[in-house]
């Protein structure tokens, strides 16, 4: 029973962050198109950090990283485009694309090799310690990225003209917030084909009891870091769409905040639940938006709210409306 309820619950979420820009464009009013497509990017962001910490119980604040390599990978790629000059020329030329396609697909592959060096080290280690090396190296890239001058530094770098996608004029506010929600739909249509698959509860049981899935013959370490891998590459798509909403890419897409605030949209929404990322994005979005414009402490009450959730909501908003608490 349940069980209805939260997928009536996940119908009516998904409803309303379609229906809320559909409206919005029939009253004319693209900022609240705007919000809604920023609501999609961060919710993206939140389902991949979703699949390593609340399916497999890793605590990762280090996500930004990902988050900012799709960012740049977005911003790089259409300012050596749009300037005509080429990325390198020797030992062979790479040019510059302002195509989302080949950008998103730059984006897959950089963050898949930089999550894949960094899960093989701090996979090593389990709880503070993994917290604080995810965010050792976040940092490290975040630093980098400063002293960055060929691409801005700490200034960021900007993307004069939004990029294209095939047949969509991305420069039109609904358009690209179709784009980005059926990207949203995609990537958690896969996670919950994952989630359900044996690589998904291979995954969950590493979490619950990673002894016994090594006496069946599973290795957690594997599992996990394959986990991280697609969690890092789903972040950093979502980190590609945002540099082409905000049109411009900086270092604080890779900030320790940013990955604080990926993580408040899964503890927000519900961990560990399917839409508990769009649920919490939207959440965020819209009290920034309400009490950012008429308070400069709007993060307060969403510490209270967050602490409320913590303690006596686990499953977040979703778990709320569906009557059940979590316990992840």
């Amino acid at each position: 029973m349940t069980m209805n309820r939260e997928t009536l619950i996940n119908t009516i979420i998904a409803v309303a962050f379609v229906a809320v820009p559909v409206i919005a464009m029939g009253m004319n009013e693209p900022f609240i198109i705007t919000l809604a497509t920023k609501v999609a990017i961060f919710a993206m962001a939140g389902v991949g950090l979703n699949l390593v910490l609340g399916f497999g119980g890793l605590v990762s604040f280090g996500h930004a990283a990902f988050f900012g390599i799709g960012g740049y990978a977005a911003g790089i790629l259409a300012s050596h485009a749009l300037n005509y000059e080429p990325i390198m020329e020797s030992p062979f030329l790479i040019e510059g694309t302002t195509q989302m396609i080949v950008i998103w697909i730059v984006a897959l592959v950089v963050s898949a090799l930089v999550a894949l060096a960094i899960a093989a080290i701090t996979l090593r280690t389990s709880g503070v310690y993994f917290i604080m090396i995810t965010l050792a190296f976040a940092q490290m890239i975040y630093y980098f990225a400063i002293s960055w001058p060929a691409y801005g530094g700490e200034d960021g770098l900007s993307i004069y003209v939004r990029n294209g996608f095939p047949g969509i004029n991305t420069l039109d506010p609904i358009s690209f917030f179709a784009l980005c929600a059926v990207m949203l739909g995609i990537v958690m249509l896969f996670s919950a084909v994952l989630i359900r698959s044996r690589f998904g509860l291979a995954l969950q049981g590493a979490r619950q009891n990673p002894q016994r899935m090594t006496a069946v013959g599973i290795a957690p370490f594997r599992i996990r870091l394959v986990a991280f891998v697609i969690s890092a590459m789903i972040t950093a798509l979502a980190g590609a769409l945002y540099a082409d909403l905000n049109r411009f890419v900086s270092p604080t897409m890779l900030s320790w905040h940013m990955s604080g605030e990926i993580m408040i949209f899964v503890i927000l929404g519900g961990v560990g639940r399917l839409f508990g990322p769009l649920a919490g994005a939207a959440l965020y979005i819209i009290l920034e938006h309400l009490l950012g414009s008429v308070w400069e402490f709007w993060q307060l009450p969403l510490g209270v709210l967050l602490l409320i959730v913590v303690l006596f909501a686990r499953g977040g908003l979703v778990g709320v409306l569906a009557g059940e608490r979590k316990h992840a």
